[in-house]
């Protein structure tokens, strides 16, 4: 049977549902696992954390929206993610993991072999947790790092911690999408982002809509796009005091260079994968059954090659 995925959202779990999760991963046969919102007692939240821990076929653990929500569930978490060795994208947004928290997981995403994907946003974040999270980003020549962050909605980090996460993003030779919305990061940071973008030789996704930007800071992000070749291709501004003409003009000129690209490249490289980042629906398949156990229950598996792309990008 090929691997399937698991999928509730914002409902309590029964006994019986916990028991057919944790079978599911002890068989291997559970490709994307999602609990976003859901609520279940400590007991069955380790349960869960000691199967995925030896579960060779996870590829996707989406924990969004207070799932993991205090320190034991945090210790549970990374106690599993330093014996398991598949999942490529870890979804924990909304979680209030806090600087102590993300010390805690900090070792075992670090030492981590396949880890791609990760969301953090929401996740009370500071300086302490960005200082973390650069050593996830290593630079050229270094061991593989994230290909995808999300940091959206984390107020507490000052700009002297996006300065730090700027440095790093500009030696990066994988991050690819940043997810930066939602945070007050004002003009001044986000001059040391379009330098950080110009560095970058592979970012190609930049979310910042609802930063506090002005036309100040959209205007540098403009001269960059229009004077030093980048990968980026989707710069998000929306929700920010920019006016519609410069974000056209920066919109139209990210267009032209994936045009370009496309004509001189051909098909390229255009991999993409599962992403958690809240509040996008995840993963979808024309093909399911009901889990065994409850009739009503709200839990689906799902035959589908969700993450194949991701698989295939990662193994090649």
């Amino acid at each position: 049977m090929l691997p399937s995925s698991i999928q509730i959202s914002g409902e309590p779990l029964s006994g019986a549902e916990v028991r057919d999760i944790c079978r599911g991963l002890r068989d291997n046969a559970v490709r994307l696992l999602s609990l976003r919102g859901c609520r279940l007692c400590d007991r069955d939240f380790g349960r869960i954390c000691r199967a995925l821990a030896g579960a060779t076929s996870l590829a996707q653990l989406n924990l969004n929206l207070g799932v993991v929500s205090s320190p034991s569930r945090i210790k549970q978490l990374a106690e599993a993610l330093r014996t398991n060795r598949s999942i490529q994208s870890l979804f924990l947004h909304g979680s209030p993991l806090t600087d102590a928290g993300l010390a805690l997981l900090n070792p075992a995403l670090a030492l981590h072999p396949a880890l791609v994907a990760l969301d953090l946003g929401d996740c009370m974040l500071g300086d302490e947790a960005i200082n973390l999270i650069c050593g996830l980003l290593p630079p050229d020549g270094a061991k593989s790092g994230l290909k995808e962050l999300t940091l959206s909605a984390n107020p507490g980090i000052t700009p002297k911690g996006w300065s730090r996460l700027a440095i790093a993003v500009a030696h990066s030779s994988q991050v690819r999408v940043l997810n930066l919305d939602y945070n007050p990061l004002g003009d001044h940071v986000a001059g040391m982002l379009a330098v950080a973008v110009a560095s970058s030789r592979t970012l190609e996704v930049l979310d910042l809509e609802g930063t506090g930007l002005t036309n100040q800071s959209a205007q540098t992000l403009l001269d960059m796009v229009e004077n030093y070749p980048t990968a980026l291709r989707s710069l998000v501004l929306a929700e920010n005091s920019i006016s519609p003409e410069l974000q056209q003009q920066i919109c139209d000129l990210l267009s032209e260079g994936e045009e370009e690209e496309e004509v001189a490249g051909g098909s390229g490289d255009t991999q993409e994968w599962e992403r958690g980042k809240e509040p996008a629906a995840h993963a979808r398949s024309s093909s399911s059954w009901m889990c065994p156990g409850d009739a009503s229950s709200q839990m689906v598996l799902m035959t589908s090659g969700l993450g194949d792309s991701l698989l295939a990008e990662t193994e090649m």
